[in-house]
C-alpha cells in the first residue's frame, strides 16, 4: 500500500510504500541538505529517522544548520562522551556542568569510594581515544520505547541516580530510552542516526574539569572558536556550587522541595542570595565613589535588566548616592538613519541604531556639571525630539544606564574608562534535569520572554519563538562579545523559577499551531517543562526578578 508524503526541502509530493523508514525515504528523494541529514521535521515534530512513516504526512530533513539538527547533535555527541568515560573508567562517571562559550564543561567524577581517576591529561587522551574509535565503529544511536517502571530497572546499576529518580517520578505510563552500544541513557533530546556523522568536536582539559568543544553551527566543518571567558565561568561555578549547597541541582530535588511543601524557604533564600549580591555590588561601586560617576549594565533578552537596575539603585541609594537613570531608547536615530538587515528590515540592535555622538556629548557635559536637556523617541514617528525633560548630576550623583551595548566600548568611546563600572546581567541557568542533561541558560530566557510577552505586549508564543533566533542573532553579535567587559557579573537565574513559570508557559505553548515550524521547538520546550512539579507564585516578593516577567512588581517599568 502506498501513502503520499510531501518533502518541505524540494516542494515534492511523493507516493512511498507504507511503512518506509524517514532514513529510506531521504535515499529516495534526494534531501538537499548540504550537510548529512540527522533527523526530519515530521508534521513538525522531531523525529530519528529510523522513524517509519505509515500515514500521509509532511516531511523536512534537517542537517547541522538547523537548531533542532544542532541541537540534536550536541546531546548525542554527550551522550558519545558519556559512553566513552563509562567504557574506559567503568568506577567513574561523567557530570555534564554547563555550557560555555563553545562547548561543554564538563567533569569526571569516581562512584566508588577510594578510587583515583589518572592524572587529567592521561584521562583526555584515553577518554578521547576511545570516543574517536567509536566514531570509526559508526554504531547506531537507538530508541526504544517501554514501561517507565522497566526503563527505571534498566538503569538500576548505572551511575545516574538523578535520572532514575526523575523517571520514578513520571506520572506517564510508557517512556522512550536510548542506547549506545548497549549503555543505557535518557536523554532529553531525540539523537543521530548513528556516531558516524560526530565528525567534529574536541576534548581538553579546563580548569578541574574538561571542555567538550563542539561545531560551529554555521560552518560545521570547524569548532566553535575558542574563547577565554574567566568570569563567566566563574559566575557559572559559583552558582553552580551554590545550587549544590542548597541540596536542588537538578529537577528532581527541585520536585523533592515542592513534594515536601518546602518551596517557600528555597524562594526565601533564592531572593535574599540576589539582595545580597546587590548589595555587594552596589559595595564594590561605593568604595569607587572618587571615581566612578556611571554604571553601566548590559545583558541579552529577559535576563531582567530593568529590575536589576531598580534593585541596584535601591542598594545604590542606601549608600548615600543620588541616583539618576538614563535610557538608551530615547538615542535612537531617525527611521531614515536606522541601518538595515540584509533582508530590508530595520536593525534596531546595531549599535548605530543610537546617536552615539550626542549620547557622549551629552555625557561629558553632565560629568562637568552642566544641565542638559535629554531627548525623548517618539517610536509612533520614528523620531527624536525635545520634550522640556531635563537631567543634571550633583556631587553625589551616579548615572545608571541600561541597554543591549552598554559593555560596548563604542558606545562610551569618548568617556573616560574611570568614570564607568560595568554589570553584565544574565540568567545563567543552575539546575539541570540529571547530571548530564542541563537546561541551557537561553531556554530558560525563552520561557520567561513567551510568559512576559503574553503578559505584556499580547503576543503569542508563536509570536515569540518565530523572532527568538533574530534575538539571538543579535545577543551573539552585540553582547555577548564584551561580556568579558563588565567589572562584575550578575546571574538572575533563580533556583526555583522553573517551577513558577511552568504554569504560565503550558498553556501558550500548547497553542503554538501544529502548521508552523516553531511548533517542534514548542514540543521541545514543554517535554522538560512537563517534567517540573509547579510553585505557586504567592511567595514571590514584588521586588524579584521573576515580577518583571510575572507581573505585580513594586517597581515602575
Amino acid at each position: 500500500m502506498q501513502i503520499e508524503v510531501i518533502i518541505e526541502n524540494t516542494g515534492e509530493r511523493r507516493m512511498v510504500e507504507q511503512g518506509i523508514e524517514l532514513r529510506e525515504l531521504a535515499t529516495q528523494v534526494g534531501h538537499h541538505c548540504k550537510y548529512p541529514v540527522l533527523c526530519a521535521l515530521v508534521n513538525n515534530k522531531i523525529k530519528m529517522l529510523s522513524y517509519r512513516v505509515f500515514k500521509p504526512k509532511s516531511i523536512r530533513f534537517v542537517d547541522i544548520t538547523h537548531r533542532q539538527g544542532y541541537r540534536i547533535y550536541i546531546t548525542s555527541l554527550c551522550f558519545l562522551f558519556y559512553k566513552a568515560v563509562r567504557d574506559c573508567y567503568p568506577k567513574a562517571v561523567l557530570n555534564i556542568d554547563h555550557w560555555m562559550v563553545s562547548g561543554f564543561f564538563c567533569k569526571i567524577e569516581p562512584i566508588e569510594e577510594g578510587y583515583s581517576l589518572p592524572p587529567q591529561l592521561e584521562v583526555v587522551r584515553t577518554v578521547r581515544a576511545r570516543m574517536v574509535e567509536l566514531v570509526h565503529q559508526d554504531l547506531p544511536f537507538l530508541t526504544r520505547s517501554m514501561l517507565v517502571s522497566d526503563a527505571v530497572k534498566l538503569i538500576e546499576n548505572e551511575p545516574i541516580p538523578a535520572t532514575r529518580r526523575l523517571l520514578e517520578g513520571l506520572r506517564q505510563l510508557y517512556i522512550e530510552m536510548h542506547f549506545l552500544g548497549g549503555t543505557p541513557h535518557k536523554w532529553a533530546t531525540r539523537l543521530v542516526p548513528s556516531t558516524g556523522v560526530l565528525s567534529q568536536w574536541d576534548l581538553r582539559s579546563f580548569s578541574e574539569g574538561f571542555l567538550l568543544q563542539c561545531p560551529d553551527p554555521q560552518i560545521p566543518e570547524k569548532l566553535d572558536i575558542y574563547q577565554e571567558a574567566p568570569k563567566l565561568f566563574n559566575i557559572f561555578q559559583e552558582h553552580h556550587n551554590w545550587a549544590k549547597l542548597l541540596h536542588v541541582p537538578t529537577i528532581d530535588d527541585l520536585n523533592e522541595v515542592v513534594r515536601k511543601h518546602n518551596e517557600n524557604h528555597l524562594i526565601q533564600v533564592s531572593e535574599a542570595l540576589h539582595e545580597k549580591k546587590y548589595a555587594q555590588i552596589a559595595d564594590m561601586i561605593a568604595q569607587r565613589r572618587d571615581k566612578v560617576r556611571m554604571v553601566l549594565l548590559a545583558g541579552p533578552s529577559s535576563s531582567g535588566k530593568t529590575t536589576s537596575c531598580r534593585r541596584l539603585a535601591v542598594q545604590l541609594a542606601v549608600l548615600g548616592f543620588d541616583v539618576k537613570q538614563l535610557s538608551l531608547d530615547d538615542y535612537f536615530v531617525s527611521r531614515e538613519r536606522t541601518p538595515r538587515q540584509p533582508n530590508g528590515d530595520y536593525d534596531f540592535e546595531a549599535l548605530e541604531a543610537l546617536d552615539i555622538p550626542l549620547l557622549n556629548e551629552q555625557l561629558q557635559l553632565l560629568f562637568d556639571g552642566k544641565e542638559v536637556a535629554i531627548p525623548t523617541y517618539d517610536f509612533k514617528k520614528g523620531e527624536p525630539f525635545f520634550s522640556g525633560k531635563t537631567l543634571k548630576l550633583e556631587k553625589d550623583s551616579i548615572l545608571v544606564v541600561e541597554g543591549i551595548h552598554a559593555l560596548n566600548p563604542k558606545l562610551t568611546a569618548d568617556i573616560d574608562d574611570e568614570l564607568k563600572f560595568k554589570v553584565y546581567v544574565s540568567a545563567l541557568t543552575q539546575i539541570a534535569l540529571d547530571h548530564q542533561n542541563i537546561i541551557r541558560s537561553n531556554d530558560n530566557r525563552l520561557i520567561r520572554r513567551i510568559v512576559r510577552d503574553n503578559n505584556f505586549r499580547g503576543y503569542s508564543a508563536y509570536a515569540t519563538l518565530q523572532r527568538w533566533p533574530s534575538v539571538r542573532r543579535g545577543e551573539e553579535l552585540h553582547i555577548f562579545p564584551y561580556q568579558e567587559n563588565a567589572d562584575v557579573m550578575f546571574n538572575s537565574a533563580l533556583l526555583y523559577e522553573l517551577g513558577i513559570l511552568r504554569p504560565f508557559v503550558e498553556p501558550l505553548l500548547k497553542m503554538v499551531p501544529q502548521s508552523s515550524e516553531e511548533y517542534a521547538e514548542a514540543v521541545r520546550l514543554l517535554s522538560f517543562m512537563e517534567l517540573i512539579e509547579p510553585i505557586q507564585t504567592k511567595h514571590i516578593p514584588p521586588t524579584s526578578i521573576l515580577r518583571e516577567f510575572l507581573g505585580d512588581s513594586s517597581f515602575e517599568y
